[in-house]
C-alpha cells in the first residue's frame, strides 16, 4: 500500500493527510465500515498520471456473474469507497463491482497531480479503469462522484456501457444551503446521544445514528485537508451532447440540487435517460433506503446490457 507524502511540503492543489496518526486512526475507521458491507476479493493500486488510484474488487457471488459487465463506483467528497457498505453486498451478487478511492478526497489513494479540472478529472478515471483492464463498465456516482460521472460520460464515454447518478453534483451549481447543511451536520456530531436521532431525522443525516459511519466522517475532516474547489456544473449543451444511458436517483428532500427541476430536466436533454424521485431522503438516497435503490439500480444495468 502507498504511503501517504505527509512530510513533503503541501502543495495547494493537491489533498494531503495532516498526519500519519490520523491517516491510521481514519483508516482503522474505514475499516469497520467495510466489514459491514460485501468482503472484498481483492484490492489493487492503479498507477495513473496523477497519482496512485486505490481499488476494492467485490464478487460475484455466482461465478457465472463474472461475464456480466462489471460495476464501477465512486464515492461523494469528504469520503472513500467505504460509503457503499449498503450496496456493494446486493450489487456484487449479480456481477463484479469495483470502489474506487478517488485521488484528492481521504482514502488509500495517493494524489500527486490536481484532477478538479474537467478533462483531467475524465483523463484520470480513464487510466484507472484501462489500468483494472476494464473496456465496458456501468458506472455509478455519488453527490461530488457523480460528477466525475457525469464529466466522464460527456468527455471519456468509450469504456461506459451506463451512468448511474445517485443525487450528483454538475446539474447545478453548488448552492450556499447545501455548505449551510453540511455544517450543520457535522456540528450535529458533537451533540449527545439521546439528541442525536431527532437530529438525523430532521437533517437527513443517518451519520447521526450510526456510530461507524460517524466516526469515519470525524475523523476524516480531522485528518485530511481537500483542495479543490467545488465543480462547476455542465452545462446544457453539454448535457445535451451525452449518449451513455443515463440513471438519474434524487432524494426528494435534497439541498444538493432542486429535484422536481432535474427529474423534468435530464431526460429533456439527455437522450433516453431515466430519472426519478426517492421520497423520505435528502442527499443519500442510496444508504437511507439501500435496498430499493439497489434494486432500481440493477434494474437499469440488466436494461441497458
Amino acid at each position: 500500500m502507498p504511503e501517504t507524502r505527509t512530510r513533503e511540503r503541501a502543495r495547494p492543489d493537491v489533498g494531503r493527510y495532516v498526519n500519519d496518526d490520523l491517516r491510521e486512526r481514519y483508516f482503522a475507521a474505514c475499516d469497520a465500515l467495510y466489514a459491514m458491507g460485501a468482503p472484498a476479493v481483492g484490492e489493487k493500486d492503479v498507477e495513473t498520471s496523477y497519482g496512485t488510484t486505490h481499488v476494492y474488487r467485490y464478487g460475484p457471488d455466482d461465478p457465472s456473474g463474472e461475464s456480466r459487465t462489471p460495476v464501477v463506483m465512486v464515492h461523494g467528497a469528504g469520503s472513500c469507497s467505504a460509503m457503499w457498505y449498503p450496496n456493494t453486498p446486493a450489487l456484487s451478487a449479480d456481477r463484479p463491482v469495483y470502489a474506487i478511492d478517488t485521488p484528492g478526497d481521504p482514502g488509500r489513494s495517493v494524489q500527486r497531480e490536481a484532477i478538479h479540472q474537467p478533462e483531467r478529472a475524465a483523463q484520470w478515471l480513464d487510466e484507472t479503469l484501462a489500468g483494472l483492464g476494464l473496456d465496458r463498465v456501468h458506472l455509478v456516482g455519488s453527490s461530488y462522484g457523480g460528477w466525475l460521472a457525469l464529466n466522464q460520460a460527456h468527455r471519456r464515454p468509450g469504456r461506459l456501457a451506463s451512468v448511474t447518478l445517485l443525487d450528483p453534483g454538475g446539474l447545478e451549481k453548488v448552492g450556499l444551503r447545501f455548505f449551510v447543511w453540511i455544517f450543520v451536520s457535522l456540528f450535529a456530531t458533537f451533540a449527545p446521544k439521546a439528541l442525536r436521532p431527532r437530529l438525523a431525522a430532521w437533517l437527513e443525516q443517518p451519520v447521526l445514528v450510526m456510530p461507524e459511519l460517524r466516526t469515519m466522517v470525524r475523523l476524516g475532516v480531522r485528518a485530511y485537508r481537500i483542495r479543490r474547489p467545488a465543480p462547476l456544473p455542465l452545462s446544457e449543451e453539454e448535457l445535451a451532447s451525452i449518449r451513455t444511458p443515463l440513471y438519474l436517483v434524487l432524494g426528494k428532500r435534497s439541498l444538493l440540487v432542486h429535484p422536481r427541476r432535474q427529474v423534468e430536466r435530464v431526460p429533456r436533454l439527455v437522450p433516453g435517460a431515466r430519472a426519478e424521485i426517492v421520497s423520505n431522503t435528502g442527499h443519500g438516497p442510496q444508504i437511507d433506503h439501500a435496498d430499493e435503490v439497489n434494486r432500481r439500480m440493477l434494474a437499469f444495468m440488466a436494461s441497458a446490457d
